[in-house]
């Protein structure tokens, strides 16, 4: 029998998302095939510090550190793997064959953890520095899309000084973009933390303040009246496709983290009645969106059409997406035919691939 992949499970972390990092996590873990890989669980503490031991899940949840060992990951080509102090030397505790970042947010979906694989020349689930910052904060990312022609909301970032320097000329220049509401939404977080729906200037304000709490740079968008909340689920490096669309229909103002993740109130609609022309249209641009970001391994894609016009707009791209039960991307490819534990073996063997494509490129120039 061939020697079994060392696979490390990596959560937690710094982010806002930290959280729903762990749900995530906990759901990718209960369908690897551990007859197939020898997994290693590395947990991220809120204060960022990387530990692995027993029961390392529900002590990181419950932030109960203390009978943790402290591990570290070194960027080392040769031999890359978690590493752990013992009687004040540091020693491999496993090698690693591939890493699963199952993280959200800053410090880990934005492209600071796939920049440390990179170092370490190890293959690694989802995509690459590149298309992991440009898709997590929001502004550089709508920039991409008008770039490419892609269509989006009307939109403004502001960075957090901005707004300490002259609050009442970002007001304006927010009111400018277009009329109420407005959305204020933190540029690099994701799961609905820090996103405020404004209707008027207090609210305007509000918002501002509450998401420059979780960004340095904070983004303001056009807001649609009751719009329909489409996602799609895309798959594949270099040639990507796309999964069956389904829809959210909140019961909040909109898709809150409280809906996302605790509540489960909102219902998630996996065959919707979109024609199969808007179909088309929106897989294609989902698919055109995931290769101009040079997204690979896995995304989500966001959409939101006006219910009026029935134009189409793409919010964003989440490159690591919810893996919860309750999560969209899984559920869209279960109804696309793929099955959870399929979907997560495929994307161990995207990682795989990109690994190989990496490994073409030449490091050295001699003349």
């Amino acid at each position: 029998m061939s020697q079994k992949l060392k696979l490390g499970i990596i959560y937690g972390g710094r982010s806002g998302e930290h959280e729903v990092s762990l749900m995530s996590a906990r759901s990718v873990l209960s369908v690897i095939d551990t007859a197939k890989y020898d997994v290693i669980e590395i947990g991220i503490s809120r204060q960022g510090k990387w530990f692995v031991g027993d029961d390392l899940w529900f002590k990181l949840k419950d932030e109960d550190l203390s009978n943790l060992t402290p591990a570290y990951f070194l960027p080392i080509p040769q031999n890359p793997g978690i590493y752990t102090v013992r009687n004040g030397e540091m020693s491999l505790l496993s090698p690693l064959d591939i890493v699963f970042p199952v993280m959200h947010g800053s410090f880990s979906e934005d492209g600071a953890l796939q920049g440390l694989f990179e170092l370490a020349d190890i293959a690694y689930v989802g995509a690459g520095v590149l298309g992991s910052a440009v898709c997590l904060d929001k502004g550089l990312f709508k920039n991409v899309m008008l770039a490419n022609h892609i269509p989006i909301l009307p939109f403004h970032v502001f960075n957090r000084m901005e707004l300490e320097k002259d609050i009442t000329a970002c007001l304006q220049t927010a009111e400018a973009i277009a009329d109420y509401p407005l959305y204020t939404k933190p540029a690099n977080l994701g799961s609905s933390v820090g996103i405020s729906k404004c209707k008027d200037r207090t609210d305007l304000l509000k918002g501002l303040m509450e998401a420059s709490r979780y960004d340095r740079r904070i983004l303001v968008e056009k807001g649609l009246q009751n719009p329909r909340e489409i996602e799609v689920s895309v798959l594949g490096n270099e040639n990507p496709s796309a999964s069956v669309p389904g829809e959210v229909i909140p019961k909040d103002i909109f898709y809150t983290y409280a809906e996302k993740y605790i509540n489960d109130t909102a219902e998630l609609v996996t065959k919707t009645d979109l024609s199969p022309e808007m179909v088309a249209t929106i897989q294609g641009l989902a698919v055109k969106a995931y290769t101009a970001t040079d997204c690979a391994g896995m995304a989500r894609v966001d959409f939101l059409i006006d219910r009026e016009t029935m134009q189409v707009y793409l919010s964003e791209i989440n490159t690591i997406p919810g893996f919860t039960k309750i999560s969209m991307f899984p559920k869209l490819w279960e109804a696309s035919g793929l099955s959870y534990p399929a979907l997560i073996e495929t994307l161990i063997e995207l990682a795989l691939e990109r690994k190989v494509q990496r490994d073409r490129t030449e490091r050295e120039f001699r003349r």
